[in-house]
């Protein structure tokens, strides 16, 4: 039993289990009856995407310095107590059951499914 990080929309891998959307925008173009069909998510978790001005800044972010300023302001969104609450129920759900959770963002290490990866297993979750 593990999280798997995965990025939206690629090919399920076997035994992966749903797939979270930890997006703050569904996919474009895409019906929300076929999300799940079209490998992007089965259960949409916007709480724990960045806010809008920080999806923005992760994606200006050209030098290793600006994405680490990212992290730190993600990092603190994911502080508040409802995101905080959903990561550890997150964490215990990872000894039990298989699933998901990615973006679309093309690589991960400049992406907030890195930071997210590792507020996971700061939570003591089971990440493959």
């Amino acid at each position: 039993m593990a999280i798997r990080i995965v990025r939206l929309g690629t090919e399920r891998l076997p035994g992966e289990g749903p797939r979270l959307g930890t997006v703050r925008r569904p996919p474009r173009g895409v019906k929300k009856t076929e999300y799940a069909a079209k490998n992007f998510y089965d259960i949409w978790l916007p709480q724990l995407s960045p806010s809008q001005g920080l999806v923005k800044q992760a994606l200006a972010a050209k030098s290793d310095r600006e994405f680490a300023r990212f992290a730190a302001k993600y990092r603190r969104e994911m502080s508040a107590t409802d995101p905080r609450a959903l990561l550890d129920v997150l964490a215990a759900l990872s000894h039990q059951a298989e699933f998901s959770v990615g973006c679309y963002c093309m690589e991960e290490s400049r992406c907030h499914r890195a930071v997210l990866r590792q507020l996971l297993i700061e939570r003591g979750a089971r990440v493959a």
